[in-house]
């Protein structure tokens, strides 16, 4: 098992699809803040309000020279429904090490 990274270590590099099955690494950023929010599970109330808020704040974000990006076991297409059906305007990656069954429980 991995050690948990302390306050201030630099992040572990990671590659996970986004919505359209791009690999998306942390190593990509180029240079770029990274702004990574993890959540349970695409169109339940709390998220859907949580990824509306950062879609709303993603200019203020840009302008501060940082990427946002949003993490959950969801699947590509159902982040791509997710997006669609909320107009939003970040990438979702797919972390598929638990399913979305887990988290409903």
């Amino acid at each position: 098992m991995s050690q948990i990274p302390e306050i201030g270590d630099k992040a572990p590099d990671f590659a996970l699809p986004n919505q359209e099955g791009k690999s998306v690494k942390l190593s990509d950023s180029g240079g770029k803040w990274l702004v990574v929010y993890f959540y349970p599970k695409d169109d339940t109330p709390g998220c859907t309000v949580e990824a509306i808020e950062f879609t709303e704040l993603s200019k203020q974000f840009e302008n501060e020279n940082a990427v946002l990006l949003g993490v959950s076991p969801d699947t590509e297409a159902k982040h791509c429904k997710f997006i669609d059906k909320h107009k939003l305007g970040i990438d979702l990656l797919a972390c598929l090490l638990y399913t979305s069954d887990a988290a409903d429980e």
